[in-house]
């Protein structure tokens, strides 16, 4: 996720403490769960510092090895599923809910797919410059790649929160821009782009929470 193991350390301090701050802030389970994304990103971030420090033999193989699965499996099994399912939770609109829905099963059915793919087949790991290469052989890739990158971008499209269509425009060429500079092997700059989300995340939470605790409180005094 990030260009070396000093840098995902950095990144997972703050983005770690950014999501402490959201779940302090959260109030409801909805945006609970949202506040959850930020935690995840630092964990992954964190999780692939000792990645690298395994493949440059500054911890015991094993560690390193496990440390990269590790990193496969939030990647592949917990994101495609968790983003879009945190971001309709924290919907509104339902109608708009209701749009986000397919797109959660989608990420469901990629996460499935994508984890079924990493138990059968495997990985392996490899320090490429400035990012770390990791390989998994999946079944229909670019298709699966396409609805992995529409689960986890559209529902931010359709949300009624501005902050979150506002994130959502710029996230799509950001994420085609940090795929193309990764794939060409020139450096990974996820860890950067995994700060800024969980800094909209947390400015979300700290605007609408308190509100919707309100409308709660008001709701339930008024029955």
């Amino acid at each position: 996720m990030c260009y070396s193991p000093e840098a995902d350390v950095i990144a997972g301090v703050v983005v770690g403490a950014i999501g402490i701050d959201a779940m302090r802030h959260a109030g409801n389970r909805n945006y609970q769960i949202l506040a959850a994304v930020p935690l995840v990103l630092a964990s992954h971030q964190l999780i692939e510092a000792v990645a690298w420090w395994g493949l440059r033999g500054r911890v015991p193989a094993e560690a390193g090895e496990f440390a990269a699965a590790a990193y496969l499996v939030i990647a592949l099994g917990v994101v495609p599923f968790l983003v879009p399912y945190a971001v309709m939770r924290v919907e509104p609109s339902i109608t708009r809910h209701r749009w986000m829905v397919p797109f959660v099963v989608v990420g469901g059915v990629v996460a499935a797919v994508l984890l079924w793919s990493l138990a059968v087949n495997g990985h392996s790991v490899a320090i490429g410059g400035r990012y770390i290469a990791y390989a998994v052989a999946i079944p229909s890739g670019g298709v699966v790649t396409a609805l992995y990158f529409a689960a986890t971008c559209t529902p931010l499209l359709l949300s009624s929160h501005r902050r979150l269509v506002l994130f959502g425009a710029v996230n799509v060429p950001v994420f085609l821009l940090l795929s193309l500079l990764l794939s060409e092997g020139v450096i990974s700059l996820w860890c950067v782009w995994a700060a800024i989300s969980s800094v909209v995340v947390a400015r979300l939470i700290r605007q609408r929470a308190p509100q919707t605790e309100v409308a709660l409180h008001r709701a339930i005094a008024s029955q």
